[in-house]
């Protein structure tokens, strides 16, 4: 998410479109082709002798059947597909359909893919809207027909089709169908990809919703056995299932407006007058402090400064460290005073409500205001400790 949104993000603040397509894999994992992954393996990636020979070891002989309380089916073969629940199903299924991502380049349209999870999106002029979408069409028609000679099947009519663009521009946008193979697919103006709610016109509002309702929902399913429970269960049980989906990918929510936030908070206040058996008249901000709860925004930029930490120091995805650069680096700033620091350069953005959110200008401004105290720690545990109790300081020094 935060290599998709990041580009689509900026491509709206330069007054551009988008269109972003989630396909659908109809029983991917279970469709590899053993032969081709194979053969695969040994043509493109280099891969022979005992390390050939140990992933033929892997995929064949398996059996399975169906078991019943008191009776079991015949087994048979598995001649397809790979392991799912284990460390290499994943990523082998990547390796088989690598591919597929440079095809989908060869159309000017950008790929991204999270184990069977494959997005197509692209960004133009608003006067170019029907040449995009002739050209995903044409893009998804290559898509199925690889997929179709790799014994894969794409899911047309499971396939989302989602146009962005800011809050002005959103009349221009097209609502008329997509064709997507051989069916019309109807743009909507929601859809929810890895657990993220994303609305058209990106202001996140479709996310937080959710997640408030989510996060309410359990609150009352908790507070219904809490007499049940002890103080440390208690307090377990609210981090696994309410205080887990306000962090979940909380990074793509740097730069929400205060509303949106509040919306937040709201869950987090709830959650911490739960664990202390406090009533709704009395002040949370020293729960949250006995708790050593950071509020909603301080946990936007913690782990929006984490995720900086791990793509300076080589522990992050290449796509994301690949966005972010240090002044150092630049020729034109290394005999300033600012280019023996380790700070990072902030890319150009137009709108507070569109480029700055953007993963590269809103990791670069976090990062650049830590103090270089802590920007400076080699130890990553170090630096989320230090990093939390800055925060921790920062958003309770006026209570």
């Amino acid at each position: 998410m935060l290599s998709v949104l990041p580009d689509i993000l900026l491509a709206l603040d330069s007054g551009d479109i988008a269109v972003l397509t989630l396909l659908d894999l109809s029983a991917a994992f279970d469709s590899v082709d053993h032969g081709t992954l194979l053969q695969r393996l040994q043509t493109s990636y280099g891969l022979g002798g005992p390390v050939l020979d140990w992933f033929t070891s892997y995929l064949s002989n398996r059996t399975q059947y169906v078991r019943l309380p008191t009776t079991r089916s015949a087994e048979s073969a598995v001649l397809y597909g790979v392991p799912q629940g284990s460390v290499l199903g994943p990523i082998l299924f990547l390796l088989y359909t690598a591919d597929l991502l440079q095809l989908i380049r060869r159309h000017h349209l950008y790929p991204h893919a999270y184990a069977d999870d494959t997005q197509i999106y692209g960004s133009c002029n608003p006067s170019e809207a029907g040449m995009l979408q002739q050209q995903l069409s044409t893009c998804v028609d290559e898509v199925a027909h690889w997929m179709m000679s790799n014994r894969l099947q794409l899911n047309h009519s499971k396939t989302k089709v989602l146009w962005c663009a800011s809050f002005r521009r959103q009349h221009q946008l097209s609502t008329g169908p997509v064709r997507i193979g051989n069916t019309f697919v109807m743009p909507v103006t929601a859809v929810r990809h890895l657990g993220v709610h994303l609305d058209a016109d990106l202001t996140m509002t479709a996310h937080v919703t959710a997640t408030v309702r989510a996060c309410f929902a359990a609150l009352r399913q908790i507070r219904s056995v809490k007499n049940s429970l002890t103080c440390d269960a208690l307090l377990a049980l609210i981090r696994a299932v309410v205080v887990s989906k306000l962090d979940y990918c909380s990074s793509v929510l740097a730069g929400l407006p205060g509303s949106l936030k509040r919306k937040l908070q709201s869950v987090l206040n709830s959650a911490a007058r739960l664990v202390c058996s406090a009533r709704r008249s009395e002040r949370v901000t020293p729960l949250l402090r006995e708790l050593h709860w950071l509020r909603v925004p301080e946990r936007i930029q913690f782990r929006l400064c984490v995720q900086t930490y791990r793509c300076l120091h080589g522990s992050a995805p290449s796509c994301l460290a690949e966005t972010l650069r240090l002044t150092t680096d630049m020729e034109s700033r290394r005999r300033l005073r600012s280019g023996s620091t380790s700070s990072l350069m902030v890319p150009p953005s137009r709108r507070a409500t569109l480029g700055d959110r953007a993963f590269p200008v809103a990791a670069a401004r976090a990062w650049n205001a830590l103090p270089t105290s802590v920007r400076s720690m080699l130890s990553y545990l170090t630096f989320r400790r230090n990093l939390k109790s800055l925060l921790f300081n920062a958003s309770f020094q006026d209570d």
